[in-house]
């Protein structure tokens, strides 16, 4: 290792992991990616408002700026630069912050699995009916929640996100700590279909950008993962054939090494570009589109 390679280590700010999870769950659904990255990278695993720790009382949120901005004090949590994880809402909510909030210029990477951004299809004619059927769940989900039909919000929302994978069944604990939370996805619901101009928010992403999506996922966040792809300059693209929409739970194994290693060499082309006086990752020029390995590509 070079004198100016050292000094540089010693001075650059540690970059920290943080993750987002989806609606109706919890920042446990990363305890096993965190462990494995290992402590190169500082972590942080908040809770969206509303689960987990931070169940009740929560504000009554309608956007995903609003999202965002009460997640700032675990953001600030870390000063270096930031890789944002996000899956299902918390990847809204983690595109959110990295195209429209105070934090974007600090955001080094982004990783994004089947975000649910559906005004992204609405302009879009053959793409609309998915936007629209997806309002209409969300409306089919308030009229239940208003009415008090708890379960009957649930289970419309499990059948949707199921798409086309075996039904799963759901532990009798898992089921009511889903209940007891379910009046949260009313707003969810609406931030999500509050978010504009999502394309040319996309269009300004420039940063290493990888993106997950399943092929046994309802196809509305098929199509959001595939016209991302078209919009954000060089972004990857992994296609799990036989992935459903929880794959950061049920394909772990193949998803956690992928994000990892996104992290790192992205983390390695900060280094270099510092110690060559090239600028950070963001400046610098290069193909960062990369064909799924076949292992993920395939799938299980």
């Amino acid at each position: 290792m070079t004198n100016s390679t050292r000094d540089s280590d010693e001075t650059m700010p540690k970059s920290c992991v943080i993750p987002l999870h989806c609606s109706l769950g919890s920042s446990r659904q990363w305890a096993r990616l965190i462990e494995e990255l290992g402590n190169r990278c500082d972590a942080i695993t908040p809770d969206l408002a509303g689960y987990g720790d931070q169940k009740r009382p929560f504000y009554p949120l309608t956007t995903l700026a609003e999202e965002v901005k009460l997640l700032s004090d675990r953001l600030n949590g870390s000063t270096g630069p930031i890789h944002l994880v996000g899956h299902s809402y918390g990847a809204a909510v983690a595109f959110k912050i990295a195209t429209g909030s105070p934090y974007a210029s600090r955001v080094r990477s982004l990783i994004l699995i089947e975000p649910v951004l559906p005004t992204l299809l609405k302009d879009d004619a053959k793409d609309r009916r998915l936007h629209d059927r997806f309002a209409d769940l969300a409306r089919e989900t308030y009229g239940d929640l208003w009415n008090g039909l708890f379960m009957e919000a649930l289970d419309k929302f499990c059948t949707f996100w199921n798409g086309s994978a075996p039904p799963q069944p759901i532990s009798p604990a898992a089921r009511l700590r889903m209940i007891e939370q379910v009046d949260k996805l009313a707003f969810d619901f609406a931030a999500v279909l509050a978010e504009e101009d999502v394309a040319a928010a996309a269009a300004r992403i420039r940063v290493p950008t990888l993106l997950f999506s399943g092929g046994l996922s309802p196809y509305l966040t098929q199509r959001i993962v595939a016209k991302l792809a078209s919009i954000i300059p060089g972004a990857e693209v992994r296609h799990l054939r036989d992935a459903g929409h929880m794959m950061p739970c049920s394909h772990a194994d193949l998803i956690n090494p992928e994000i990892i290693r996104h992290i790192r060499r992205t983390d390695d082309l900060a280094e270099l570009s510092l110690v060559s006086g090239l600028g950070g990752p963001k400046t610098r020029s290069i193909d960062r589109t990369v064909q799924p390995s076949p292992a993920v590509g395939s799938a299980r």
